[in-house]
């Protein structure tokens, strides 16, 4: 594999798949390819609906548009048993009447269901009223299906869904699949009960091609049903147990493939991918003896050692290192940085905003300066002349440490022997973005290191970053003592404007966060940025006060940075722009305001912003007394906690893995019916099984592997979840 290629293997690796076996002709089966238009009642109008708005193109595609919910319809209830609490239920009994009630588009029709025992309930239609009155039949037994409300003691139901009752029907109990639909389908009657016609339709012709995709020993290990039954079950499940083991069954099988092919990119990434060998390390020994003014922990000592052994094995480092604020990531980085230069190859680490970059530039070059390494600097500010001198030294190999922004990512940015790539709060670049720096070196890949703030939830980590080594700094510095987080309300207010006033009198600064920037109509109820600025200068006419937005010009930022970085100012206003990276020693109080409008993992960031120095720091959560459970989750978890790992897991828990990891991620995972927040056991057990089949069988040549390599060799180039079918 050249370099070239193999950089962009590696780059795109949740775009990109390695497919394990060339096709053999005739041995795809090319059933579930067939384009969705082709299956009975659907047609080329409903066709290009489906795949405008579902991304349903082929029969695989349908089968795998898996129900998001079930009503109940085991059960049916008499008319006596009904409460308004109760979501959807299902009623027998007859139609004793009808009328037509109002006039012209104010017109319904209403009719009257008397059940078994006699009791009465109200049946009523608002739409649909003429073509209705003439489908309705009274004097008969029909099972009536909608959500009960009452009005003065009497039961009604709007728009039920009806049926007439027969005597296959008198015992009939099932789960009816509700699918995800959009008002644009629906618009054009393509509704869920339309969508499940078409799965009923489509499960009758497609059941003889269903072939199963696991092998014998892991449908007999962990018990599985076949894969016929769990599709069919999924849909229409015969028993509430029948469903059960279906959704066990098709999870655990999504699951495995995903681990599976994070496993088989890192063997092959381990196996193909040259790496360049650091070993000398004269520089780093002289630094670590006598220029580090402090003492690494115990977890930076693991984790650099982790990433020496990766830099000498020949082989290209890919690693994710994941830290809790204030662990101390950039010394770690910088020691690595350290051991590229020590050998001869240039380093770079790029950062998302011109702050960050600032920040971890300072930070480096004063070390760097005292061993006499030249380190630079590239952000959308640097002015011309010094990008031309930054781009000649990097060209000519005198500069062996660049810190930037995208800039780095330029066209003209091109390096003697980059060696060594570092992203930090690597989530906030694209892959192909990534992919652009890991390409400026063309003989040979880079090391990579990517590092992130965030704690990653465990299943999340082991699904996006299973073909990654993963090193942890789980251990903060020695000093550092935890930060005191509260919860307040508005009426609190002046009690916590005299706690700042009292933190500023020894000394300290604060900072007081606003979720927005400006009043829009729907949040009028929130702190507007700019009012918080105005009422924090009158409450505090002593002080002065910086504010810091996303809406500024870069230069205008870094001026009111300074000037609290500098304590020319005690109070710092700002929006979510401080939430990663900024670092002010001196700031001991944070205080977030309506702090109900963020995210867990956000408030986790900004709580880092503080406790940094050796001073006692505090996080004052402040909200009004109307409060959802989850926000009331948030914030007893901020309070209880300052473990960033069991932040990210509650926070998991509360928001899913779309929003957890950004809009980008559900293209990432591509799941179909896990849900990584719920389903972390049989995600061990999936990975573990992954682990075992490729240790034994790397090739997956083994008969018994003949299920799981055909899985494999009927899937596109381009498949991200391997457990689709195609």
């Amino acid at each position: 594999m050249s370099s070239r290629s193999g950089c962009s293997f590696i780059l795109l690796h949740f775009r990109f798949i390695f497919v394990l076996i060339h096709h053999p002709p005739g041995v795809v089966n090319n059933f579930f390819n067939t384009k969705i238009e082709f299956l009975k009642g659907v047609g080329p109008v409903r066709a290009e609906l489906l795949q405008k708005e579902l991304q349903i193109f082929t029969y695989g595609d349908l089968i795998q548009h898996y129900p998001f919910r079930y009503l109940d319809r085991t059960q049916f209830y008499r008319i006596a048993q009904l409460d308004e609490s109760m979501p959807y239920v299902q009623v027998r009994g007859r139609v004793c009447g009808k009328e037509l009630i109002g006039e012209g588009r104010k017109q319904r029709l209403a009719a009257t269901l008397v059940d078994e025992n006699g009791d009465q309930m109200d049946l009523v239609w608002f739409k649909g009223v003429k073509w209705m009155l003439q489908q309705l039949k009274s004097h008969t037994d029909y099972i009536v299906f909608g959500k009960p409300t009452a009005f003065n003691g009497r039961f009604s139901m709007a728009h039920p869904e009806l049926e007439e009752l027969s005597e296959e029907k008198q015992t009939t109990a099932f789960l009816q699949p509700v699918y995800h639909t959009t008002e644009k389908l629906k618009a054009h009657r393509i509704d869920s009960k339309a969508i499940s016609k078409m799965m009923e339709m489509l499960l009758k012709v497609a059941a003889p091609n269903i072939q199963e995709s696991l092998s014998p020993d892991l449908i007999d290990q962990y018990r599985l049903i076949d894969k016929r039954s769990a599709l069919i079950n999924i849909h229409f499940p015969e028993t509430v147990d029948k469903y059960n083991k279906a959704k066990f069954r098709l999870k655990f099988e999504e699951l495995f493939y995903i681990q599976l092919r994070l496993f088989r990119q890192k063997v092959v990434r381990k196996a193909d991918l040259k790496g360049q060998v650091f070993r000398q390390v004269p520089t780093l020994t002289d630094f670590y003896k006598n220029h580090l003014t402090f003492d690494l922990t115990n977890a930076q000592k693991r984790v650099v050692k982790e990433i020496y052994t990766d830099l000498t094995s020949g082989k290209q480092m890919n690693r994710l290192l994941q830290g809790d604020v204030g662990s101390g990531k950039t010394i770690v980085a910088f020691i690595s940085m350290l051991i590229a230069t020590d050998n001869g190859a240039q380093s770079v680490l790029m950062a998302p905003t011109e702050i960050l970059a600032d920040q971890h530039y300072v930070g480096l070059k004063k070390f760097a300066d005292t061993l006499g390494i030249n380190i630079g600097k590239l952000t959308g500010s640097t002015k011309t002349k010094e990008r031309r001198e930054l781009h000649e030294q990097l060209r000519s190999g005198e500069m062996k440490m660049i810190v930037g922004t995208h800039a780095l990512l330029e066209e003209v940015v091109q390096f003697q022997n980059l060696g060594l790539c570092i992203v930090d709060e690597q989530h906030r670049f694209g892959v192909e973005q990534r992919s652009k720096l890991w390409r400026k070196n063309p003989r040979i890949i880079p090391h990579v290191l990517v590092m992130t703030a965030t704690p990653i939830p465990r299943t999340l980590a082991m699904t996006l970053y299973g073909d990654l080594d993963v090193s942890v700094i789980d251990e903060l510095p020695a000093g550092r003592k935890e930060i005191i987080t509260s919860h307040r309300f508005d009426s609190h207010r002046l009690r916590v404007f005299q706690f700042i006033r009292d933190q500023v009198k020894l000394g300290r600064q604060a900072y007081i966060v606003y979720p927005l920037i400006e009043e829009s109509e729907q949040m009028d109820n929130y702190k507007d940025l700019m009012d918080g600025y105005e009422s924090v200068c009158r409450a505090f006419p002593e002080l002065q006060v910086s504010m810091v937005h996303g809406k500024m010009k870069p230069q205008d930022k870094d001026y009111e940075m300074q000037r609290f970085v500098n304590n020319q100012t005690q109070i710092m206003v700002a929006t979510t722009v401080i939430e990663v990276g900024v670092n002010v020693p001196n700031a001991s109080v944070m205080v977030i305001e309506s702090a109900e409008r963020f995210g867990l993992a956000q408030l986790h960031q900004l709580r880092g912003r503080v406790g940094r120095g050796a001073d006692q720091s505090y996080c004052i959560l402040m909200t009004g007394y109307k409060l959802s459970k989850d926000s009331k989750t948030r914030l007893e978890t901020m309070v209880r906690t300052n473990n960033g790992f069991e932040i990210a897991d509650i926070d998991l828990q509360l928001r899913g893995p779309g929003d957890l990891m950004g809009t980008q991620q559900s293209g990432v995972l591509d799941l179909l019916i896990s849900d990584l927040a719920k389903d972390a056991p049989i995600l061990q057990e999936a990975r573990a099984a992954a682990q075992r089949i490729l240790q034994a069988d790397p090739q997956l040549e083994q008969a018994q592997h003949a299920n799981i390599r055909r899985h494999i060799q009927s899937l596109s180039a381009n498949t991200v979840n391997w457990s689709r079918i195609s």
